[in-house]
């Protein structure tokens, strides 16, 4: 018997399970937009890098603001 699930390759996520949305829709847990917690699954490997690539960014303004 197979394991389908054991077949699927890891996802690169920046979870860190501190999943809470702020005041603009921002999780203060991982710094990304509901929208890209929305369709994780469905971007391309080059394109969750990107997003993940600007998370500090996101985190220094968010600390700079807060």
């Amino acid at each position: 018997m197979s394991e389908p699930a054991a077949e699927l390759p890891a996802i690169e996520s920046p979870c860190i399970q501190v999943c809470r949305l702020d005041e603009v829709g921002t999780c203060i847990g991982c710094f990304r937009t509901a929208a890209e917690i929305a369709a994780w699954l469905s971007f391309s490997p080059q394109q969750r890098r990107e997003i993940i690539d600007s998370l500090p960014q996101r985190a220094a303004l968010r600390f700079e603001a807060g």
